[in-house]
């Protein structure tokens, strides 16, 4: 059993490495822990890589999701998980998350809050940081465009007004709406979240460009101020 334990995927016997699985099944044949271990390509001294890559995924709940909001420094913590290999994985959960936005812009109308949240929900929801972005759009409510106007910490980020109102202006927009994901979960939002709602909207007024929402994101749900009538 020790043996075992020491070898690499390479020493596996052909119908156990998660490689050759893939080719002969595809992806879907495959654990989330085998899709992992071909990441990390191989274990420790006690632990095949598909063990090593159970136990990540069990420190997590073996949910993506809480995976996909780690850093280099938590994956690192885990014996035979060195900087290569964490960036690995870290790679492939941005991957996964940056497919899940991929859709078309110009195919999406907003007619609604949900329409919106399922927008930001994949980019914003299991980051670990918060982000703010805007979501610019036509006359027939018609996404133009996307962009982050602020990154930051746990807490909070820095707003700058003049450059979202000048960015809007140059797409043509005749309305936004503002998201921002709150990482600790919490949906209710601050004092510095109805502030900076409400200077866009002013601000908005002077160009003609209306603030229509502002959702605050979280890994499992939404806060629309327009729903909650506080816009």
């Amino acid at each position: 059993m020790d043996e075992y334990r020491r070898l690499n995927l390479k020493q596996w016997a052909v119908e156990d490495r998660p490689r050759e699985k893939m080719m002969a099944h595809g992806p879907r044949s495959l654990s989330d822990a085998e899709l992992v271990a071909i990441l990390i390509g191989s274990g420790n001294a006690e632990e095949t890589a598909v063990e090593l890559s159970r136990r990540i995924l069990s420190s997590v709940d073996n949910n993506l999701n809480d995976l996909g909001m780690k850093n280099s420094d938590y994956l690192t913590r885990f014996k035979g998980i060195g900087d290569a290999k964490a960036v690995n994985i870290l790679a492939a959960m941005e991957l996964g998350r940056r497919r899940k936005e991929s859709v078309n812009p110009e195919k999406l109308k907003v007619t609604g809050s949900n329409d919106a949240a399922d927008f930001f929900m994949p980019l914003l929801g299991d980051l670990d940081h918060e982000e703010f972005w805007i979501l610019l759009l036509n006359r027939n409510n018609k996404v133009i465009d996307k962009f982050m106007a602020s990154k930051g910490g746990i807490t909070g980020t820095v707003i700058d007004v003049r450059s979202i109102l000048k960015t809007a202006v140059e797409k043509l927009a005749t309305s936004m709406i503002l998201c921002h994901n709150h990482p600790s979960g919490n949906l209710t939002p601050s004092d510095a979240d109805h502030q900076i709602t409400q200077k866009l909207k002013e601000a908005g007024k002077i160009m003609d460009i209306q603030v229509l929402d502002h959702l605050i994101i979280t890994q499992k749900n939404f806060f629309s101020f327009a729903d909650n009538g506080v816009l």
